[in-house]
């Protein structure tokens, strides 16, 4: 078989599938947990790192740029490698990349080997993102935000599992206990091999049925088509800083302003993310019904009353508008990706590569940037800052709408 003229044929091609194959979808989404609760256990280590070896604070954050560096700015590189080159094994061999990462770091015994190892750990990742988004695009069936929404669960999943299984695992038995998620990786890439066997059938699947094939907004100049992409880069900067805030910062503003205990702010904090995990499902479900542009401006702008009203309130609803606002929120991510996706149709995996790669990238500058305002301010004074950021999503209203061009004959 011929990938690559396999491939060619795949251009604006956004439903291989006669229906939506939801045990694809489900693969993809486990196979997402896994992945980004392996990522996020990096973070989690540092303590561990930083007392065994007394390194200092800048030497840590010199660990996190290399990781962030491979995990992030390389994602759009594999990406654009997997629209040209379609690799249907290619998941299995990035997670055998993460897996060698993690036995790495769990024996390394200096500053060189574990930044080696952090960022073959992030190479890993930066091969996972855009493969398995084109692949959920595949099984999507036309469904392509809900398919989208189900991929991108699991990975929120992951990511709040991970720092709980370090604090379980890792910090009380040390570095090496870091081995113990190997297994994890292990696991991951035997599932991904039947991913990778579906993938290829449905290149197969192209050949054989290349009338269902229809090439999508064609009609949409390539300038306007570069200025909904920045429009969209915005929009994930506006989202992902304002989430970085109440991810990293959430717990110590209860704590600053209410007096509640480590335990309490930590229970608020998980109501935030599962929130966030249900905002994420229940946008894909309403982008495809009502259209995706629709729902990227709701989400953004529709949060902004809730965040801006949060850092005055009282306890009881600072945690209903903190719910309100990551309900709406998370529901942007998904139409985000497939809307830039139907942009571009014959560049999935670029496209893909490049809002992952910005999501991790943004989240981490977030992260740093209110850090810092907090340091010369207060912890109060960067959610009355952040709660601004959602406002941004107006400028939605002059996205082109994609999804209506496609109902054109």
């Amino acid at each position: 078989m011929n990938i690559k003229a396999i491939s060619s044929k795949l251009k604006g091609n956004p439903t291989m599938v006669e229906g939506t194959v939801y045990s694809m979808l489900v693969i993809c989404s486990i196979s997402h947990f896994l992945n980004d609760m392996i990522q996020s256990i990096i973070p989690a280590i540092y303590p561990i790192m930083k007392d065994k070896f007394n390194y200092s604070f800048a030497q840590i954050g010199i660990i996190t740029l290399v990781f962030q560096m491979t995990s992030s700015i390389l994602q759009p590189f594999t990406g654009f490698y997997a629209d040209k080159h379609p690799r249907p094994y290619g998941l299995s061999v990035g997670m055998c990349f993460t897996l060698i990462g993690l036995l790495l770091l769990a024996f390394a015994e200096n500053y060189f080997i574990i930044l080696l190892a952090v960022s073959v750990v992030g190479f890993g990742s930066s091969i996972f993102h855009p493969t398995a988004s084109l692949v959920t695009q595949l099984a999507s069936g036309g469904k392509k935000s809900l398919a989208q929404s189900i991929f991108q669960v699991g990975g929120n999943g992951g990511s709040a599992v991970g720092p709980l299984l370090a604090a379980i695992i890792i910090l009380p038995f040390g570095q090496h206990a870091i081995s113990w998620f190997a297994l994890a990786a292990l696991l991951a890439a035997i599932i991904m091999i039947r991913l990778g066997t579906w993938y290829k059938t449905k290149l197969s699947y192209v050949v054989t049925h290349q009338s269902a094939q229809r090439l999508i907004n064609h009609d949409i100049s390539r300038r306007t088509k570069y200025g909904a992409l920045l429009i969209l880069i915005l929009l994930i900067f506006s989202k992902y800083f304002y989430t970085a805030c109440i991810t990293s910062y959430f717990t110590f503003f209860l704590i600053d302003k209410f007096g509640v205990s480590v335990q309490t702010s930590q229970l608020c904090l998980f109501v935030f993310l599962l929130a966030f995990a249900i905002g994420t499902v229940a946008g894909g479900m309403l982008g495809d019904k009502f259209g995706r542009k629709y729902v990227i401006w709701f989400s953004i702008l529709g949060a902004a009353p809730f965040a801006i009203a949060m850092p005055f309130a009282n306890l009881t609803w600072t945690i209903i508008c903190t719910f309100l606002s990551g309900l709406i929120i998370a529901s942007a991510f998904s139409s985000i990706v497939v809307y830039a996706t139907d942009l571009m149709p014959d560049k999935v995996g670029l496209i893909a590569g490049i809002f992952f790669g910005l999501m991790f990238g943004l989240g981490g500058l977030g992260s740093a940037f209110f850090g810092w305002l907090a340091d010369k301010t207060s912890i109060e004074y960067i959610f009355q800052v952040s709660a601004f950021l959602p406002l941004l999503g107006i400028i939605a209203g002059l996205l082109p709408n994609t999804q209506k061009v496609n109902r054109r004959k």
